[in-house]
């Protein structure tokens, strides 16, 4: 609790929450387009591009790549294909935890991926996997939210009103779980009970996503459809701060979204987000005060090390930015996809990223060199990777778990 007090100097108070009433416009939307990129019905960032937007990719682009050495595999497991959700691998305590839309959570032995156990829920699974202190949670279409040990057995089950798209979390004994409206609830992590929920306000169109929250020192923080970054008390979903790290831009609706749709992250002392048609911008932990910002789009993320904040650009480009400054530090295109997953820091000098074709490429992100590249099923990936401790594994729409060594 002593770290939450940190950052709740100010209280923002919220409006009324809007619901979102943006289903017929798309739909309209969609109607007049003939070349719209598939991610799984779950994401619909991609929706709003256009083939003036696309970068093309030259043949001596995929040759430079090819020549790239392959990243070492470790082994590889099938699930189910996704239609509309998005999953990610968790690593926690020793074991590796996957799940897939058809209901299946399955433990792997994450050093040779051999199946310790496997769940089947019953549910048509949407968000998942989380995995903390022992407990392994999921979410449905339906809003359920599952609990179960490290064994497999069943801890509680509970309803909150809203489908789950991202990982449930779980904090010094709270869960929190965010609805695809935007709306988040801290459950009890004993029974499921509810404690505490918050709504935020959002414009009348967003991007559909399934990001969830971050959470450190007490406090969760959250990112928002119109480019808000609000940080809530964990224990008590009390808002602490909320800053603006876009502002909307346009006439029409569609050039005005600028959703934050993708994870926050955060260091010993700041927090920085990135939206979509918007910019990165950076933020003291404690105050919400902006240290800096930087124009750019993303609805991928970003990851932070000890000297630079990395940014999944759209249209296939990573930044390095100096995370004090903002100060732009290398910039790394030609990566044979204008569509990239979160990134994800590994071992030693290593930064990794997926892409809409499959592959899995390693980046040097002292100077965002090329170092290796893989293929893994030719299915979207559009999580970051998780980290085993002999590498990284990966989860692709087509159901596929490669995971790869690194030495």
């Amino acid at each position: 609790m002593a770290d939450w007090l940190l950052i709740t100097n100010r209280i923002f108070v919220t409006s009324k929450w809007i619901k979102c009433v943006f289903v017929s416009l798309l739909l309209l939307w969609l109607g007049a387009c003939a070349n719209l990129s598939d991610f799984g019905g779950g994401h619909f960032t991609d929706l709003f591009s256009s083939d003036e937007d696309e970068i093309e990719i030259d043949e001596a682009e995929i040759a430079a790549l090819q020549t790239l050495v392959p990243i070492q595999p470790l082994w590889q497991k099938k699930l189910a294909a996704s239609k509309t959700a998005v999953f990610s691998p968790v690593y926690d305590n020793g074991a590796l935890y996957v799940a897939a839309e058809d209901g299946r959570l399955v433990k792997l032995d994450p050093a040779t991926g051999q199946e310790i156990w496997r769940v089947e829920t019953d549910s048509q699974l949407s968000g998942g996997v989380g995995a903390n202190y022992g407990m392994v949670l999921l979410g449905t279409y339906k809003g359920e939210v599952l609990a179960f040990d490290e064994a497999g057995n069943a801890l509680w089950q509970a309803q909150i009103p809203g489908e789950i798209l991202s990982p449930p979390k779980v904090d010094s004994g709270v869960v929190v779980v965010r609805t695809g409206d935007s709306r988040l609830f801290g459950l009890d992590a004993t029974d499921g009970k509810r404690i505490w929920s918050y709504q935020s306000v959002i414009p009348s169109l967003t991007v559909r996503s399934f990001v969830g929250v971050s959470i450190a020192r007490g406090a969760i923080f959250a990112g928002f459809p119109g480019g808000k970054l609000v940080a809530l008390n964990l224990f008590t979903g009390e808002v602490g701060w909320e800053v603006t790290v876009s502002q909307p831009h346009g006439v029409t609706e569609l050039e005005r979204m600028t959703d934050i749709s993708s994870l926050p992250v955060v260091d010993e002392n700041q927090v920085c987000a990135v939206a979509y048609h918007g910019r990165a911008a950076c933020f003291e932990m404690s105050t919400g005060n902006q240290v800096w910002a930087r124009d750019v789009s993303s609805s991928m993320g970003m990851m932070i090390d000890n000297h630079y904040l990395y940014v999944s650009e759209e249209h296939g480009t990573v930044i390095a930015y100096d995370k004090s400054s903002g100060t732009v530090a290398w910039k790394r295109g030609k990566l044979g996809s204008r569509k990239l997953s979160g990134l994800m820091i590994v071992r030693g000098n290593r930064l990794v990223v997926g892409d809409d074709q499959g592959f899995v490429t390693l980046i040097n992100r002292q100077d965002g060199s090329l170092l290796a590249r893989s293929p893994t099923d030719g299915g979207t990936i559009l999580s970051r990777a998780e980290y085993l401790p002999d590498g990284f594994v990966v989860q692709t729409l087509k159901g596929g778990i490669f995971a790869f060594a690194l030495q």
